[in-house]
């Protein structure tokens, strides 16, 4: 099977560390503009120094289909505040009017319930807080990993799988989904 991460701008850790701050920022600025709304932040969780290339924008922009999907078969009020397609990865901030809880509640059957979802962090953010809201705060169970049923945030820490094996795994994703 042909790899999707063999093409692309290695990123190293300046690059990912400047793409987050860039995040941060950007997420203050929205609720600036929005402080009664709901912010979602979505990116493609992606191992390894490739964090974009043209398979990888095709992913991400089939992923955001079926999150798109998911707000509107919820009857949910949305809009893009903001988004970016960059050497670090695309990104896109939604702005809705319903509930941090109702919202949260979509993204995590978009995570666990779509094609795609599994590929993705779709973090509810809640403006007077520094975090997103978790899983955890709705008493659901944690995200598990894309290789084993062992919790996904267990995995990452104790570096488990190998990024090559994360990798073959997006890349079958992408052939079975997108391609």
């Amino acid at each position: 099977m042909k790899s999707i991460f063999d093409e692309g701008k290695e990123q190293g850790i300046p690059e990912v560390l400047a793409a987050k701050d860039k995040r941060v920022a950007m997420q203050k600025a929205i609720f600036a503009k929005y402080p009664d709304q709901t912010l979602v932040d979505v990116n493609l969780n992606i191992p390894g120094p490739i964090k974009n290339n043209q398979y990888l924008e095709h992913l991400f922009n089939e992923g955001i289909k079926q999150l798109v999907a998911k707000f509107e078969a919820a009857g949910m009020h949305y809009h893009v505040a903001a988004e970016w397609h960059e050497d670090t990865g695309a990104e896109i901030f939604y702005v809705l009017q319903e509930p941090i809880k109702q919202v949260k509640v979509v993204c995590v059957e978009f995570e666990d319930q779509t094609a795609l979802g599994r590929l993705f962090d779709a973090d509810v953010l809640v403006k007077d807080e520094s975090m997103a809201m978790s899983r955890k705060d709705l008493g659901l169970p944690e995200r598990k990993c894309f290789l084993c049923s062992r919790p996904a945030k267990e995995c990452a820490r104790s570096r488990r799988h190998s990024v090559a094996e994360l990798q073959d795994y997006i890349s079958q994703v992408y052939f079975e989904n997108v391609k």
